[in-house]
């Protein structure tokens, strides 16, 4: 291995170490050679960080960090400013990925000079296993192909909710330069929606992006995921970070198209977070007054809300849902979660 790798391979690590061995195992039977592992254990208290020792103690193409515990995206940060790759990928601790992976991704990276390379994925559950595709066919695609066909839709492809892209970090590597520009303008305290700061707008700013047909990511879809955990009240106001710091970091000017997409996945991620939330309020009814107010008085939310069409929604709840947010009818809010 070069004193310099050609790819950086990122695990943030917390907690997880029921599966830390499937994701470094897999990472450790790659095909290709010229990468340096980097783990960064986000203050363990589970075993984790013990075992991200004992890895780095046994292969001298792994490093361990370790952190007090201040959450996924810092330790990604972390981990990338400790990096030395001309091109960088994270993974999940709790997934998994296919032996070929970074000797596919990494041949075309050097055959086609792309500055990001994306393949598809595989959502692993218990009982089955889902390709998720993305809808652009697979090849090179230049910086004017990519304005053309890509951008327009790489959000939101026109189902509700499709993405054009997904915003994972994982299923993509990230030519250095780039992502440097791109990953620290991502707050550390959001927990959900986190990657999409950092790659939709590596996307557009990326002269060049190259597309995998084939699924080389695993992701494990289970119970323990932080997706499936109650949310806490914050989550409203992650939301409200989230949507400030993508108009804050997409040139609407030059693509104007975003806008009406980040309207739509500002709706999604308020039906995702509305619901659960609102749900833990219903005993205080001033409370829950206040707060469904705040947020459907919010800028961003009341424009996204306004100008997606309810035709555009799925699914007969979600509508309703979405009208009394339009309309801010917190008493019918309330009536629909209570059935």
């Amino acid at each position: 291995m070069s004193s310099d790798p050609f790819l950086s391979i990122i695990v943030p690590v917390y907690n997880v170490k029921n599966y830390l061995s499937v994701c470094i195992d897999s990472i450790l039977a790659q095909t290709c050679t010229d990468y340096e592992l980097i783990l960064v254990d986000d203050g363990s208290t589970d075993g984790s960080s013990r075992l991200c020792d004992d890895y780095a103690a046994a292969n001298p193409r792994i490093r361990c960090l370790h952190q007090p515990n201040s959450g996924h995206t810092a330790a990604r940060q972390k981990g990338y400013q400790a990096s030395r790759g001309e091109y960088v990928t994270f993974v999940d601790s709790d997934d998994w990925i296919r032996a070929d992976m970074y000797d596919r991704m990494c041949r075309a990276a050097k055959d086609t000079g792309a500055d990001i390379l994306h393949c598809n994925y595989i959502a692993a559950a218990p009982d089955r296993e889902i390709t998720c595709s993305s809808p652009f066919p697979a090849g090179f695609y230049d910086k004017s192909r990519l304005e053309k066909e890509v951008y327009p839709r790489m959000i939101y492809f026109g189902d509700f909710f499709t993405y054009g892209i997904a915003p994972s970090l994982c299923n993509k590597i990230f030519r250095r330069s780039l992502l440097e520009k791109h990953l620290f303008h991502v707050p550390q305290d959001i927990i959900v929606g986190e990657d999409g700061l950092a790659s939709y707008s590596c996307m557009l700013d990326a002269e060049s992006i190259y597309f995998f047909e084939e699924a080389f990511y695993y992701y494990r879809s289970n119970a323990d995921s932080v997706s499936h955990h109650s949310m806490p009240h914050s989550r409203l106001l992650e939301n409200r970070r989230m949507f400030d710091t993508y108009s804050q970091v997409i040139d609407f000017s030059r693509y104007p198209y975003m806008e009406k997409q980040l309207d739509y996945y500002f709706v999604y991620q308020c039906l995702l977070t509305f619901i659960p939330v609102f749900g833990d309020m219903l005993s205080s009814a001033r409370d829950f007054r206040q707060r469904f107010m705040e947020e459907c008085n919010y800028p961003p939310i009341r424009k996204a809300f306004h100008t997606v069409t309810a035709s555009s929604i799925n699914g007969l709840h979600n509508k309703l849902y979405t009208f009394c947010i339009r309309h801010r009818l917190y008493r019918l809010f309330r009536l629909l979660l209570q059935h």
